[in-house]
């Protein structure tokens, strides 16, 4: 186990490689890390891989030592805070008080506050662990930083998780240190501003995929709506005008039927807003007059909308696949066995009936594995290790593909239309047989701006 925790997360060739990880000067400070659970272990861990000199303190040394890297220094509390001037506070917000004997020991330092609060605990105080650590330690300078990544993605490294590391303090000095640190550490910080930002940094990892609420109802709601139609028109209306009992269509066939309409009208709902702004701007004369909300809304969301697109599309393939298990189809074919040989025939085949299918379902398979490619690249994951020329390459080239895949089917449950899903900041434009990239469309900031009309050939 130790030995492990000696390895450097980051070797020096991905150093060499990656611009965005910097460099940790050869005379790296000490860091100083209060707290010996999970998140400091893994903190410990990243630090001493990323070249820092880390000093734990601990309440009970000789028991923890064992579970840190050997690189890493566990001493008792008293100790650990005396020389490193950025400590980092890894406990819970009810042991902050039992840190008020090293008041004077911290004099002057920088606490980098890492907890999270629960849900209850969120709610239940006006302010954030943050401020109520700068209101125990008035000589101290505290920055609110590391709360968001996952002792995970400390052990891992950040190409396994999000890279990004909101920061907010009072001090700018502490905050572009702690920054630096960030950054040698591999992750990319973020400034949230004061230390007034602190509660809305701890609100983060209490959201449950808050971006994916409205798109999630839309597709319920889509969905609702079309299998009501699919249920009225297959199973219902035969019931009634012929009396026909259909009623066993309803788990498998008529939700095939459904999943590619709704796959179909989120697609849509993808590359409309991009028009309406597009053509807004234009009415305007100007990209840099922000839009109405609900427009703003509508393109943030446009890349779970995609993925909700994608989820039914894969869906529909499955239920495709599970169709001929059924015990309804192999009546049929029973039944149509029968029919032939009472009607006399030896040889069914048409052959236009035959093209027509294997031309359906190799278009829909070569649809679903461009929306596929489309997809996974939109991840942050994977995006994040393509460059732009890369990401414009998959994106130019998947599309064109899924385009001319598209044209010519006409029935939904062979995956017929073009099953492009852009990223945030990409569209794809067809004129005439050729492809153009382009960010058409800006995606709006926090603040309000948005980016450049600019076109790539």
């Amino acid at each position: 186990m130790p030995e492990e925790m000696d390895k450097p997360l980051i070797s020096l060739h991905l150093v060499d490689s990656d611009s965005s990880l910097a460099k940790v000067p050869d005379e790296a400070p000490k860091v100083g890390i209060l707290g010996s659970g999970d998140f400091a272990r893994s903190l410990a861990t990243r630090l001493v891989g990323s070249g820092f000199k880390v000093v734990v303190g601990s309440r009970n040394p000789k028991r923890t030592a064992g579970l840190f890297p050997s690189a890493a220094q566990v001493t008792f509390q008293e100790e650990a805070v005396s020389s490193p001037e950025v400590i980092f506070v890894a406990v819970f917000r009810e042991h902050y008080s039992s840190l008020c004997s090293l008041s004077d020991q911290l004099a002057g330092k920088i606490l980098v506050d890492v907890s999270n609060p629960t849900e209850q605990e969120h709610l239940q105080h006006r302010e954030s662990n943050a401020e109520y650590l700068a209101s125990l330690f008035p000589t101290c300078t505290v920055v609110k930083a590391f709360n968001v990544i996952s002792a995970w993605t400390l052990q891992a490294g950040p190409r396994d998780g999000n890279r990004q590391v909101p920061i907010c303090s009072d001090q700018p000095e502490a905050k572009r240190a702690v920054s630096e640190m960030a950054l040698a550490m591999g992750f990319m910080p973020v400034d949230m501003g004061s230390l007034a930002s602190a509660r809305e940094v701890e609100a983060m990892p209490l959201r449950l995929l808050p971006a994916w609420k409205v798109p999630t109802l839309l597709a319920l709601g889509l969905f609702v709506c079309f299998y009501a139609y699919n249920f009225i028109r297959d199973v219902l209306q035969p019931y009634v005008q012929e009396s026909q009992n259909k009623f066993f269509k309803l788990p498998v066939s008529v939700v095939n039927t459904t999943l590619p309409c709704v796959a179909y009208v989120l697609l849509s709902l993808v590359y409309l807003p991009g028009v309406l702004a597009a053509a807004l701007q234009l009415r305007r004369g100007t990209k840099y007059q922000r839009f109405p909300d609900w427009l703003d809304h509508w393109l943030q969301h446009r890349k779970q909308i995609g993925l909700l697109s994608f989820f039914c599309a894969a869906l529909h393939a499955l239920y495709s696949f599970c169709l001929p298990l059924r015990r309804a189809h192999r009546y049929d074919l029973v039944n149509l066995a029968v029919k032939q040989v009472l009607a006399n025939k030896s040889h069914l085949w048409v052959e236009e009936e035959v093209w027509r299918m294997e031309i359906y379902l190799s278009l829909g398979v070569l649809a679903l594995g461009t929306l596929s490619l489309l997809a996974v690249t939109s991840l942050p994951s994977i995006a994040n290790s393509l460059n732009w020329r890369e990401f414009s390459f998959v994106q130019c080239v998947a599309t064109s593909s899924a385009g001319n895949t598209g044209s010519g089917t006409r029935r939904p449950e062979s995956q017929s239309q073009d099953p492009r899903l852009p990223a945030l900041h990409h569209q794809t434009s067809f004129l005439g047989s050729r492809s153009f990239c382009c960010s058409l469309v800006p995606v709006s900031t926090p603040y309000g701006h948005q980016e450049d009309l600019s076109w790539t050939r």
